[in-house]
């Protein structure tokens, strides 16, 4: 099918076929329909869904970061963008974290597993 859509063309008053653009742009607009579809648009709704989670982010919810710190929300500073995490219930210690650095929340049924 390729070789047919390059070998068409229009024929020039001296006989040598004209190159059709459609024909010579069409393999880079098939491989960026593909990338677009492959990769470009899982990553924006993921980008989309991580940033709804942390907007949505609230005090009591038990969270982990990027690091692999378990801890429960205790305090979220909104002006710095910053969240204090209660990650030792017996010894009470407290880690701040910017907020990006939070990576999921722990759903109850997660923590009973």
């Amino acid at each position: 099918m390729f070789n047919v859509l390059m070998q068409a063309g229009t024929q020039t008053a001296g006989g040598a076929p004209q190159s059709n653009i459609f024909a010579q742009l069409f393999p880079f607009i098939l491989m960026f329909g593909i990338l677009y579809l492959l990769i470009i648009r899982p990553q924006r709704k993921r980008q989309r869904e991580t940033q709804n989670m942390l907007v949505n982010l609230k005090v009591n919810d038990v969270v982990v970061t990027n690091g692999g710190i378990i801890g429960k929300i205790i305090n979220i500073k909104k002006e710095k963008n910053i969240v204090v995490l209660r990650v030792d219930e017996t010894s009470k210690t407290k880690i701040e974290f910017q907020k990006n650095a939070i990576v999921g929340i722990i759903k109850d049924e997660e923590k009973k597993a």
